[in-house]
Protein backbone atom coordinates (compact mmCIF):
# COMPACT_ATOMS: atom_id res chain seq x y z
CA UNK A 1 0.00 0.00 0.00
CA UNK A 2 1.01 3.62 -0.48
CA UNK A 3 -0.20 6.97 0.80
CA UNK A 4 0.59 8.63 -2.53
CA UNK A 5 -2.12 10.32 -4.59
CA UNK A 6 -2.26 10.14 -8.37
CA UNK A 7 -4.48 12.04 -10.80
CA UNK A 8 -5.31 9.86 -13.80
CA UNK A 9 -6.15 11.62 -17.04
CA UNK A 10 -9.25 9.71 -18.16
CA UNK A 11 -10.28 9.98 -21.79
CA UNK A 12 -13.19 7.59 -21.51
CA UNK A 13 -11.23 4.91 -23.35
CA UNK A 14 -10.14 1.48 -22.20
CA UNK A 15 -6.44 2.34 -21.73
CA UNK A 16 -6.85 5.21 -19.26
CA UNK A 17 -9.68 3.35 -17.51
CA UNK A 18 -7.49 0.31 -16.88
CA UNK A 19 -4.62 2.61 -15.86
CA UNK A 20 -6.84 3.96 -13.08
CA UNK A 21 -7.79 0.43 -12.02
CA UNK A 22 -4.17 -0.81 -11.96
CA UNK A 23 -3.03 2.12 -9.84
CA UNK A 24 -5.86 1.63 -7.37
CA UNK A 25 -4.90 -2.04 -7.12
CA UNK A 26 -1.33 -0.94 -6.36
CA UNK A 27 -2.62 1.05 -3.41
CA UNK A 28 -2.57 4.61 -4.75
CA UNK A 29 -5.23 7.15 -3.86
CA UNK A 30 -6.63 7.57 -7.37
CA UNK A 31 -8.49 10.63 -8.65
CA UNK A 32 -9.99 10.53 -12.14
CA UNK A 33 -9.91 13.69 -14.24
CA UNK A 34 -11.11 14.44 -17.75
CA UNK A 35 -9.64 17.52 -19.39
CA UNK A 36 -12.35 19.73 -20.87
CA UNK A 37 -10.81 21.16 -24.04
CA UNK A 38 -13.74 21.54 -26.44
CA UNK A 39 -14.53 25.06 -27.59
CA UNK A 40 -17.90 26.82 -27.34
CA UNK A 41 -17.75 28.79 -30.58
CA UNK A 42 -19.84 27.62 -33.51
CA UNK A 43 -16.82 26.78 -35.63
CA UNK A 44 -15.87 24.09 -33.12
CA UNK A 45 -19.26 22.59 -32.36
CA UNK A 46 -18.71 19.54 -34.57
CA UNK A 47 -15.94 18.34 -32.29
CA UNK A 48 -17.80 17.93 -29.01
CA UNK A 49 -18.78 14.31 -29.59
CA UNK A 50 -15.19 13.35 -30.46
CA UNK A 51 -14.02 10.14 -28.84
CA UNK A 52 -11.06 11.33 -26.77
CA UNK A 53 -11.95 14.80 -25.51
CA UNK A 54 -15.63 15.48 -26.02
CA UNK A 55 -18.86 15.10 -24.09
CA UNK A 56 -19.10 11.36 -24.74
CA UNK A 57 -15.64 10.97 -23.18
CA UNK A 58 -16.87 12.65 -20.00
CA UNK A 59 -19.88 10.35 -19.81
CA UNK A 60 -17.77 7.21 -20.27
CA UNK A 61 -15.03 8.35 -17.87
CA UNK A 62 -17.55 9.32 -15.19
CA UNK A 63 -19.21 5.92 -15.48
CA UNK A 64 -15.86 4.10 -15.19
CA UNK A 65 -14.90 6.18 -12.15
CA UNK A 66 -18.16 5.12 -10.56
CA UNK A 67 -17.42 1.48 -11.29
CA UNK A 68 -13.94 1.83 -9.78
CA UNK A 69 -15.27 3.84 -6.83
CA UNK A 70 -12.82 6.72 -7.27
CA UNK A 71 -13.44 10.49 -7.16
CA UNK A 72 -13.94 12.04 -10.59
CA UNK A 73 -13.73 15.62 -11.84
CA UNK A 74 -13.80 17.53 -15.11
CA UNK A 75 -11.13 20.24 -15.31
CA UNK A 76 -11.48 23.14 -17.74
CA UNK A 77 -8.47 23.58 -20.01
CA UNK A 78 -10.26 25.24 -22.94
CA UNK A 79 -8.12 28.37 -23.05
CA UNK A 80 -4.84 26.47 -22.82
CA UNK A 81 -5.96 24.05 -25.52
CA UNK A 82 -6.91 26.79 -27.94
CA UNK A 83 -3.69 28.75 -27.41
CA UNK A 84 -1.23 25.87 -27.34
CA UNK A 85 -2.79 23.26 -29.62
CA UNK A 86 -5.38 24.73 -31.99
CA UNK A 87 -3.47 27.95 -32.73
CA UNK A 88 -0.24 25.98 -33.16
CA UNK A 89 -2.00 23.59 -35.55
CA UNK A 90 -3.25 26.46 -37.71
CA UNK A 91 0.04 28.40 -37.65
CA UNK A 92 2.10 25.39 -38.67
CA UNK A 93 -0.06 24.58 -41.68
CA UNK A 94 0.03 28.23 -42.76
CA UNK A 95 3.86 28.05 -42.56
CA UNK A 96 3.92 25.07 -44.90
CA UNK A 97 4.70 22.61 -42.11
CA UNK A 98 2.84 19.48 -41.04
CA UNK A 99 2.09 19.77 -37.31
CA UNK A 100 1.62 17.06 -34.71
CA UNK A 101 -1.06 18.39 -32.35
CA UNK A 102 -0.93 15.31 -30.11
CA UNK A 103 2.68 16.10 -29.21
CA UNK A 104 1.76 19.71 -28.45
CA UNK A 105 -1.20 18.55 -26.35
CA UNK A 106 1.01 16.16 -24.39
CA UNK A 107 3.58 18.83 -23.65
CA UNK A 108 1.38 21.82 -22.85
CA UNK A 109 -1.87 20.27 -21.62
CA UNK A 110 -1.47 16.75 -20.26
CA UNK A 111 1.79 17.53 -18.55
CA UNK A 112 2.37 21.29 -18.11
CA UNK A 113 -1.22 22.25 -17.26
CA UNK A 114 -2.61 19.04 -15.75
CA UNK A 115 0.50 18.33 -13.69
CA UNK A 116 0.56 21.87 -12.33
CA UNK A 117 -3.09 21.76 -11.35
CA UNK A 118 -2.74 18.26 -9.89
CA UNK A 119 0.18 19.35 -7.71
CA UNK A 120 -1.90 22.30 -6.52
CA UNK A 121 -4.58 19.96 -5.18
CA UNK A 122 -1.99 17.84 -3.37
CA UNK A 123 -1.35 15.00 -5.81
CA UNK A 124 2.05 13.33 -6.00
CA UNK A 125 1.74 12.07 -9.57
CA UNK A 126 -0.29 12.21 -12.73
CA UNK A 127 -0.88 9.12 -14.85
CA UNK A 128 -2.02 8.36 -18.37
CA UNK A 129 -2.95 5.33 -20.42
CA UNK A 130 -0.02 5.68 -22.82
CA UNK A 131 1.77 2.57 -24.04
CA UNK A 132 5.21 3.56 -22.79
CA UNK A 133 7.39 2.94 -19.72
CA UNK A 134 9.26 5.46 -17.58
CA UNK A 135 12.64 4.25 -16.36
CA UNK A 136 15.42 5.74 -14.25
CA UNK A 137 18.91 5.27 -15.68
CA UNK A 138 22.12 4.65 -13.75
CA UNK A 139 23.06 8.32 -14.19
CA UNK A 140 19.95 9.34 -12.26
CA UNK A 141 18.03 10.70 -15.23
CA UNK A 142 14.57 9.59 -16.26
CA UNK A 143 13.65 8.56 -19.78
CA UNK A 144 10.91 6.74 -21.66
CA UNK A 145 11.40 3.16 -22.84
CA UNK A 146 9.49 1.13 -25.39
CA UNK A 147 6.28 -0.42 -24.11
CA UNK A 148 5.49 -4.12 -24.11
CA UNK A 149 2.98 -3.48 -26.91
CA UNK A 150 5.20 -3.14 -29.97
CA UNK A 151 2.38 -2.25 -32.37
CA UNK A 152 0.82 0.24 -29.93
CA UNK A 153 4.03 1.85 -28.66
CA UNK A 154 3.51 5.58 -28.06
CA UNK A 155 6.97 6.68 -26.96
CA UNK A 156 7.41 8.87 -30.05
CA UNK A 157 4.75 11.39 -28.98
CA UNK A 158 6.25 11.69 -25.48
CA UNK A 159 9.81 12.68 -26.37
CA UNK A 160 9.57 16.27 -25.11
CA UNK A 161 8.69 15.65 -21.46
CA UNK A 162 11.00 17.20 -18.88
CA UNK A 163 12.83 15.45 -16.05
CA UNK A 164 10.46 16.96 -13.49
CA UNK A 165 7.43 15.81 -15.47
CA UNK A 166 8.78 12.28 -15.82
CA UNK A 167 9.58 12.17 -12.11
CA UNK A 168 5.93 12.87 -11.32
CA UNK A 169 4.33 10.62 -13.95
CA UNK A 170 3.12 7.01 -13.88
CA UNK A 171 2.35 4.93 -16.98
CA UNK A 172 1.02 1.59 -15.74
CA UNK A 173 -0.29 0.45 -19.12
CA UNK A 174 3.21 0.35 -20.64
CA UNK A 175 3.92 -3.12 -19.26
CA UNK A 176 0.97 -4.67 -21.10
CA UNK A 177 -0.15 -5.20 -24.66
CA UNK A 178 -3.53 -4.05 -25.95
CA UNK A 179 -5.16 -7.46 -25.74
CA UNK A 180 -4.14 -7.78 -22.09
CA UNK A 181 -5.54 -4.35 -21.29
CA UNK A 182 -8.88 -5.19 -22.91
CA UNK A 183 -8.83 -8.50 -21.05
CA UNK A 184 -8.40 -6.75 -17.71
CA UNK A 185 -11.21 -4.33 -18.53
CA UNK A 186 -13.51 -7.20 -19.47
CA UNK A 187 -12.58 -9.22 -16.37
CA UNK A 188 -13.50 -6.40 -13.99
CA UNK A 189 -16.62 -5.53 -15.96
CA UNK A 190 -15.76 -2.08 -17.32
CA UNK A 191 -18.30 -0.80 -19.85
CA UNK A 192 -15.51 0.50 -22.10
CA UNK A 193 -13.75 -2.88 -22.44
CA UNK A 194 -14.54 -3.10 -26.16
CA UNK A 195 -14.79 0.60 -26.99
CA UNK A 196 -13.22 1.40 -30.36
CA UNK A 197 -10.13 3.58 -30.52
CA UNK A 198 -10.12 7.13 -31.81
CA UNK A 199 -7.77 7.61 -34.77
CA UNK A 200 -8.69 11.23 -35.38
CA UNK A 201 -7.36 14.57 -34.28
CA UNK A 202 -9.93 15.29 -31.59
CA UNK A 203 -10.89 18.75 -32.85
CA UNK A 204 -11.01 17.71 -36.54
CA UNK A 205 -12.81 14.35 -36.48
CA UNK A 206 -13.98 14.72 -40.09
CA UNK A 207 -10.33 14.93 -41.31
CA UNK A 208 -11.10 18.20 -43.14
CA UNK A 209 -8.06 20.10 -41.82
CA UNK A 210 -8.29 22.84 -44.43
CA UNK A 211 -11.99 23.43 -43.80
CA UNK A 212 -11.29 23.65 -40.09
CA UNK A 213 -8.49 26.18 -40.62
CA UNK A 214 -10.66 28.33 -42.88
CA UNK A 215 -13.58 28.29 -40.45
CA UNK A 216 -11.37 29.00 -37.44
CA UNK A 217 -9.55 31.92 -39.07
CA UNK A 218 -12.27 33.25 -41.35
CA UNK A 219 -9.69 33.30 -44.14
CA UNK A 220 -9.65 31.24 -47.31
CA UNK A 221 -6.47 29.46 -48.33
CA UNK A 222 -4.36 31.37 -50.85
CA UNK A 223 -3.89 29.59 -54.16
CA UNK A 224 -0.50 29.39 -55.83
CA UNK A 225 1.58 27.54 -58.36
CA UNK A 226 2.89 24.02 -58.55
CA UNK A 227 6.48 24.36 -59.82
CA UNK A 228 9.43 22.11 -60.59
CA UNK A 229 13.00 22.56 -59.35
CA UNK A 230 13.66 25.10 -62.10
CA UNK A 231 10.65 27.26 -61.31
CA UNK A 232 8.60 26.09 -64.30
CA UNK A 233 4.88 26.33 -63.55
CA UNK A 234 3.17 22.93 -63.67
CA UNK A 235 -0.28 24.00 -62.54
CA UNK A 236 -2.26 25.83 -59.88
CA UNK A 237 -2.82 24.48 -56.35
CA UNK A 238 -5.57 25.13 -53.81
CA UNK A 239 -3.35 26.53 -51.02
CA UNK A 240 -0.27 25.18 -49.26
CA UNK A 241 -2.38 23.99 -46.31
CA UNK A 242 -3.68 21.19 -48.55
CA UNK A 243 -0.30 19.50 -49.01
CA UNK A 244 2.43 17.66 -47.15
CA UNK A 245 5.83 16.32 -48.16
CA UNK A 246 5.63 13.08 -50.15
CA UNK A 247 1.99 13.55 -51.12
CA UNK A 248 0.91 12.24 -54.50
CA UNK A 249 -2.88 12.02 -54.37
CA UNK A 250 -5.06 15.08 -54.68
CA UNK A 251 -2.71 17.16 -56.83
CA UNK A 252 -5.16 17.09 -59.76
CA UNK A 253 -2.49 17.63 -62.39
CA UNK A 254 -2.82 16.53 -65.98
CA UNK A 255 0.67 15.05 -66.36
CA UNK A 256 2.18 12.04 -68.09
CA UNK A 257 4.29 11.10 -65.08
CA UNK A 258 3.31 11.02 -61.38
CA UNK A 259 4.38 14.01 -59.29
CA UNK A 260 5.06 14.14 -55.56
CA UNK A 261 5.22 17.09 -53.18
CA UNK A 262 8.93 17.75 -52.62
CA UNK A 263 8.94 21.11 -50.88
CA UNK A 264 6.54 23.83 -49.73
CA UNK A 265 7.56 27.49 -49.94
CA UNK A 266 5.12 29.61 -47.88
CA UNK A 267 6.78 32.94 -48.79
CA UNK A 268 5.81 32.54 -52.45
CA UNK A 269 2.89 30.13 -51.95
CA UNK A 270 4.65 27.65 -54.23
CA UNK A 271 4.56 23.87 -53.96
CA UNK A 272 7.62 22.22 -55.53
CA UNK A 273 6.97 18.88 -57.19
CA UNK A 274 9.34 16.11 -58.22
CA UNK A 275 9.47 12.42 -59.06
CA UNK A 276 9.27 9.59 -56.53
CA UNK A 277 13.03 9.60 -55.92
CA UNK A 278 13.07 13.32 -55.12
CA UNK A 279 11.25 12.84 -51.80
CA UNK A 280 14.01 10.66 -50.35
CA UNK A 281 16.78 12.17 -48.25
CA UNK A 282 19.39 11.10 -45.73
CA UNK A 283 20.16 14.41 -43.96
CA UNK A 284 17.72 15.98 -41.51
CA UNK A 285 18.03 19.14 -39.40
CA UNK A 286 16.22 19.64 -36.10
CA UNK A 287 15.83 22.31 -33.41
CA UNK A 288 13.97 22.64 -30.08
CA UNK A 289 15.88 19.62 -28.79
CA UNK A 290 14.76 17.94 -25.59
CA UNK A 291 17.26 15.57 -24.00
CA UNK A 292 16.09 12.78 -21.72
CA UNK A 293 18.78 10.14 -21.19
CA UNK A 294 21.61 12.66 -20.84
CA UNK A 295 21.85 16.41 -20.36
CA UNK A 296 23.26 17.10 -23.82
CA UNK A 297 24.98 15.72 -26.88
CA UNK A 298 28.47 17.11 -27.37
CA UNK A 299 29.87 14.89 -30.13
CA UNK A 300 28.57 12.72 -33.00
CA UNK A 301 26.77 9.58 -31.89
CA UNK A 302 24.83 6.75 -33.48
CA UNK A 303 21.15 6.18 -32.75
CA UNK A 304 17.96 4.72 -34.14
CA UNK A 305 15.73 7.61 -35.20
CA UNK A 306 12.02 7.84 -35.99
CA UNK A 307 10.78 10.67 -38.21
CA UNK A 308 7.05 10.07 -37.75
CA UNK A 309 4.74 8.12 -35.48
CA UNK A 310 4.39 5.11 -37.77
CA UNK A 311 8.07 5.08 -38.83
CA UNK A 312 9.82 1.86 -37.80
CA UNK A 313 13.07 3.72 -37.09
CA UNK A 314 16.37 3.74 -38.96
CA UNK A 315 20.07 3.84 -38.12
CA UNK A 316 21.70 7.24 -38.19
CA UNK A 317 24.48 9.45 -36.85
CA UNK A 318 23.49 12.58 -34.98
CA UNK A 319 25.85 15.57 -35.02
CA UNK A 320 25.55 18.67 -32.81
CA UNK A 321 25.70 21.93 -34.78
CA UNK A 322 25.35 25.61 -33.93
CA UNK A 323 22.70 27.12 -31.64
CA UNK A 324 21.78 23.85 -29.95
CA UNK A 325 20.52 22.29 -33.18
CA UNK A 326 21.24 18.82 -34.52
CA UNK A 327 22.01 17.32 -37.91
CA UNK A 328 21.01 13.70 -38.45
CA UNK A 329 22.53 11.58 -41.21
CA UNK A 330 20.70 8.34 -41.93
CA UNK A 331 22.58 5.30 -43.22
CA UNK A 332 19.85 4.83 -45.81
CA UNK A 333 17.69 7.50 -47.40
CA UNK A 334 14.33 8.10 -45.77
CA UNK A 335 11.09 8.99 -47.54
CA UNK A 336 9.11 12.17 -46.98
CA UNK A 337 10.96 13.81 -44.11
CA UNK A 338 8.48 16.50 -43.12
CA UNK A 339 9.22 19.87 -41.47
CA UNK A 340 7.07 20.33 -38.39
CA UNK A 341 7.11 16.67 -37.41
CA UNK A 342 9.29 15.29 -34.62
CA UNK A 343 12.49 13.31 -34.95
CA UNK A 344 13.13 11.07 -31.94
CA UNK A 345 16.42 9.33 -31.16
CA UNK A 346 16.49 5.94 -29.44
CA UNK A 347 19.32 4.05 -27.77
CA UNK A 348 19.07 0.63 -26.11
CA UNK A 349 15.28 0.70 -26.33
CA UNK A 350 14.73 4.07 -24.72
CA UNK A 351 14.57 7.72 -25.80
CA UNK A 352 17.83 9.64 -25.78
CA UNK A 353 16.12 12.82 -26.96
CA UNK A 354 14.27 14.41 -29.82
CA UNK A 355 13.38 17.62 -31.57
CA UNK A 356 11.40 19.33 -34.31
CA UNK A 357 12.34 18.74 -37.94
CA UNK A 358 13.18 22.04 -39.63
CA UNK A 359 14.46 20.87 -43.01
CA UNK A 360 16.02 18.01 -44.96
CA UNK A 361 18.38 17.61 -47.87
Amino acid sequence: MTDKTVVVGMSGGVDSSVAAYLLKEQGYNVIGVTMQVWQDEGVFTHEIESDCCGLSAVEDARRVAGQLDIPYYVMNFKDEFRKKVINYFIDEYRKGHTPNPCIACNKYLKWNALLKRSMEIGADYIATGHYARIIKLANGRYTIAYSAAEKKDQTYVLYNLSQNQLMHTLMPVGSYNKEEIRGIAQKIGLDVAHKSESQDICFVPDHDYVGFIERATGKKCITGNFVDDYGNVLGVHKGIENYTIGQRKGLNLAAKQPYYVKKIIPQTHEVVLGDSESVFTNTVYADNINYMAEENLTKPRKFIAKIRYAHVGAECEVIPIADGKLMCRFNERQRAVTPGQAIVFYENGYIFGGGRITSAE
